[in-house]
Parts: C-alpha cells; sequence; structure tokens
C-alpha cells in the first residue's frame, strides 16, 4: 500500500466537509478518504495522473471525480470552511513564482489561466496571506510577471488585523492607506528610492518569515512547485487542498 498523508484525527475533522455523505443528495461516495488520499499522493508526488497507484482505483475515475469538484468549488469550500476562525493579530501577505511545465501550458490565451512570461519563461504567481500563527488565510493566482502590491488589496479584503507585514514590493502609499482604512498598522520596509522617511516596526517585522514558511510547506508538494495543470482553477484546487491539510496539521 502506498505511503498515505492523513492521519485519523485529520480525517475526522475533513470528512464532514465532503460530498457523496450518506446524508447528501444523490449517490452516496464509495470512499471519501481514499479518494482525497489519492489527490493529495498526486500534489505531493507531482506524478502525472496516469500513473496513480491501482491501490487508489482507476486513475481516469479518481480525475474525474477531481476536476468535477473543482468545478463546482469543492475544494475551495473545504479549505474557506477549515480557515474560517484566523489569528488577526497581524496578516502577512508575499507572492511566490511557479514555473508552467510545458504540459501545463494553456490552449487559451495565458493570461485567462493565469499565466504569463517571465524572467524564468511561463510562469504563475501564488499570492498567499497567512495570520499571526503562519496558516494560510487567502490565496490567489496571478500571471507570472504580475506585481505583488496590486494583488495586495484581494488579500486583504474583508480581514481587520492589526497589522499587515508585507516586504518592499509593497512599498505604495496607496496601500499603505488601504491597511489604515482597516484600522491596521503596515508594516512594510520602505524602497531605497523612496524620499519621504518611513518608520518600520522592526520587531514585528521578524514575523513576516511566517508566510515565506507556508511556501516552503505547500512546495514540498511538487505539482503545486511545477504546475502541470492547464486550468487555473484545478491548480488552485490542488492549492486549496494542500492548504487545508496545513491547517488540520
Amino acid at each position: 500500500m502506498v505511503r498515505l498523508l492523513l492521519r485519523d484525527d485529520q480525517w475526522h475533522r475533513i470528512e464532514p466537509l465532503l460530498h457523496g455523505k450518506a446524508s447528501d443528495r444523490g449517490v452516496t461516495a464509495k470512499d471519501n478518504r481514499l479518494f482525497v488520499e489519492a489527490v493529495l499522493w498526486i500534489a505531493r508526488t507531482g506524478a502525472p495522473w496516469r500513473d496513480l497507484p491501482d491501490a487508489f482505483g482507476r486513475w481516469h475515475t479518481v480525475y474525474m471525480r477531481y476536476n468535477r469538484w473543482a468545478r463546482k468549488g469543492v475544494w475551495q469550500q473545504i479549505f474557506d470552511t477549515l480557515a474560517d476562525d484566523p489569528d488577526m493579530e497581524q496578516l502577512m501577505i508575499d507572492g511566490s513564482i511557479v514555473r508552467v511545465h510545458q504540459q501545463g501550458a494553456a490552449k487559451k490565451p495565458p493570461s485567462i489561466e493565469a499565466m504569463g512570461k517571465s524572467r524564468g519563461g511561463l510562469s504563475t504567481k501564488i499570492h498567499a496571506a497567512v495570520d499571526a500563527l503562519g496558516n494560510p488565510v487567502r490565496l490567489l493566482l496571478t500571471p507570472g510577471q504580475a506585481s505583488e502590491y496590486r494583488a495586495a488589496p484581494a488579500l486583504l479584503e474583508g480581514f481587520s488585523p492589526q497589522a499587515v507585514l508585507g516586504d518592499k514590493g509593497y512599498d505604495s502609499m496607496a496601500l499603505r492607506a488601504t491597511i489604515q482604512a482597516v484600522g491596521a498598522k503596515p508594516v512594510i520596509p520602505p524602497k531605497r528610492n523612496r524620499r519621504a522617511r518611513i518608520e518600520v516596526d522592526w520587531h514585528c517585522y521578524q514575523d513576516r518569515n511566517l508566510v515565506e514558511r507556508f511556501f516552503q510547506k505547500i512546495k514540498k508538494f511538487r505539482r503545486l512547485s511545477t504546475r502541470y495543470e492547464r486550468l487555473a482553477r484545478n491548480y488552485q484546487s490542488l492549492l486549496c487542498l494542500v492548504s487545508a491539510v496545513i491547517w488540520l496539521a
């Protein structure tokens, strides 16, 4: 049997959130746990769907079910439910570029599927916000060449943290005003070319490493560290599932 990734206590927390329970309308799923483990195996190993071990069932059946859940937003719902009680003392934001594998290149215009050309070639940028404990609370995808500070308002929308931490890439007077408008303190170092002096709480800024640690965690899953999914929604769904597992840790 292949190595599984969910402990029993983790499964008991995620089980009520899945579709196909006996209490749901429609067909009852045969084995939701084995299905979720199959998707996690794909995410962790980076293997093609066709190489899914027989112990998980027919690869095509598993993929079609995964794709159907992605289309219906089930994976996003799971993540949103588990992330509904964040510690808003601080909110850390950052972005990370992921290379798009040639097999994942979109047939449509790349920008539609959150792909774009950056220095490393075709890429996608993951924008993330994590709470004071380092747990992800919001995830966005843009083309790889997109600037980070333009995605920041969408990362912050609806949250009321005490402080927002970001690196120099978020140094913008407009963004600082947005942060202050929700009653939060911007903890963002100024760029070198900024003339006006801006004070920075460097002691508070040290906690920004939590968002970098989050990216380190998700990139242990090889199908996230390299993008093979042509559809942005399918890549986002893998990202949501792995992030949900981080909340379950």
